[in-house]
């Protein structure tokens, strides 16, 4: 604790009333407090303190006129100035009449012989109020920092998903600073392979000598018309438009590149085919592209789903004969066809998934020729298309062609017994569309008793037998 060298002879004559007023005038608040810690006496500057009701305070203990948490502190600082250790500095929080705490940093030390504590505050608000400021004004920048960073994100993607070709280039070096993907695509690089290469390289002479003069008038003017450019190449050519603009003391041009005629065409197709893959992708039927040898390259979901798994790495570099009914046999057919006619149509099988549903497909497929050639498989499920009639024990086919359909999913017995039921089903209606429904001369044209025609009519489901004695 810092003290006086010569306490006695420097403030010899210095009387109470005059301590009372050096007291005052170093401090906000001054509390003379007894032995038993009630206030006793105190000294306000001014009347900001009337915020904390000090004019109840005397005759209160000190620690009834402080918040709740800080009455530890206050039976600290009186037990510090009873044992004469040296004066800590502590705050202190009075309740205020109305809004938030007043708080005060505190010293107390003993005086004169009766054991009364002399306590000195000063008034915190005012650096309260600068540190409030101060968290207020950080949260502030905070904000704005975040919604910089927001601000820049959606920069950033709406830069890179943009369809338009742009470049930054720096005014002074005309050194790429930034180009994003469509700009690469356009000029035939990697955008981190255009990042400090030099503006307008890569273009012909005359159109390099172009873009030099409308940059120079951009940034003498702040604006330019469109020019024509060609690349080296001279296979590409662009209508230029450049605009000046500065970050961070830097002078940048923002250059966009819009491709002209074949080219335009050539990215209204691009963005047509980007529509088209999503239409296959999200087909209802299955679709598929396989390498030369039938090994899967890309299938969509409607296809996964079929072969029931749950993603598309499952299938890649998979054959698809492993989900075709009849192994060893339908992808064979359909890749020779392929090879020898470039396209099959409506190619009948089945399809089994991993966990044992097979359904009935139709298969269209086309052979993409080239440096790598490739075919593409659309699978379409028609057992919903198939309407078999009831039979007692199997399926009966309506027609030669959904005959021909069961080679390699049935046994050859069972096929021929299917054409047998087919052949005398056909012969039984021609027999009695030719005699006029008359069951009796149908029965004698089959060579059959009317009694095995009539058991024949049930099992197929052919004519009224309600009305079996009519003729």
């Amino acid at each position: 604790m810092k003290q006086f060298r010569a306490a006695k002879t420097s403030l010899g004559d210095l009387d109470a009333e005059d301590a009372a007023a050096l007291i005052a005038a170093a401090s906000d608040i001054a509390l003379i407090i007894d032995r038993e810690g009630v206030i006793r006496d105190l000294a306000v500057d001014g009347e900001d303190m009337a915020l904390a009701g000090y004019r109840t305070w005397i005759g209160k203990p000190w620690v009834a006129t402080v918040t709740e948490e800080t009455r530890p502190k206050v039976r600290d600082l009186l037990a510090d100035a009873a044992s004469k250790a040296t004066p800590r500095w502590r705050q202190i929080n009075h309740p205020a009449v109305s809004g938030p705490d007043v708080p005060i940093l505190y010293a107390a030390v003993q005086v004169g012989r009766a054991g009364s504590v002399l306590a000195v505050g000063r008034d915190l608000r005012a650096i309260a109020a600068l540190q409030q400021r101060l968290v207020d004004a950080q949260q502030s920048i905070e904000r704005d920092y975040s919604r910089l960073r927001h601000v820049e994100t959606r920069y950033r993607l709406l830069f890179q998903i943009s369809s338009d070709a742009v470049l930054i280039v720096d005014a002074e070096s005309l050194k790429v600073v930034e180009a994003n993907p469509a700009a690469s695509q356009l000029l035939g690089a990697h955008a981190p392979r255009l990042a400090g290469r030099l503006f307008p390289d890569g273009f012909d002479d005359e159109s390099s000598a172009a873009l030099r003069s409308l940059l120079r008038e951009v940034r003498a003017s702040g604006r330019a018309d469109e020019i024509r450019a060609r690349l080296a190449d001279h296979q590409h050519q662009f209508l230029v438009t450049a605009s000046l603009f500065r970050q961070e003391q830097t002078a940048l041009f923002l250059i966009r590149l819009a491709p002209l005629e074949a080219d335009a065409d050539a990215a209204i197709i691009s963005r047509t085919k980007s529509k088209l893959l999503r239409f296959v992708e999200l087909a209802p039927d299955g679709f598929v592209v396989t390498g030369a040898d039938g090994r899967v390259i890309t299938a969509n979901a409607a296809f996964l789903e079929l072969v029931q798994v749950a993603n598309e790495h499952q299938v890649q570099g998979e054959s698809l004969e492993r989900w075709l009914g009849r192994p060893g046999v339908d992808l064979s057919v359909l890749l020779a066809n392929l090879r020898q006619h470039g396209s099959v149509w409506l190619f009948a099988t089945s399809l089994r998934g991993e966990y044992g549903a097979t359904a009935s497909v139709e298969i269209s497929a086309v052979a993409v020729t080239g440096d790598q050639p490739c075919y593409g498989f659309t699978i379409r499920n028609v057992d919903r298309r198939l309407t078999p009639e009831p039979r007692t024990s199997h399926r009966l086919p309506r027609s030669v062609q959904q005959l021909t359909e069961l080679v390699g999913r049935v046994p050859l017995k069972d096929l021929v017994r299917e054409t047998t039921d087919v052949i005398e089903r056909l012969c039984i209606e021609a027999a009695l569309e030719l005699s006029g429904d008359n069951r009796a001369s149908a029965a004698e044209m089959l060579g059959l008793s009317r009694q095995s025609l009539y058991v024949k009519l049930r099992r197929y489901g052919l004519g009224d037998l309600a009305m079996q004695g009519e003729k």
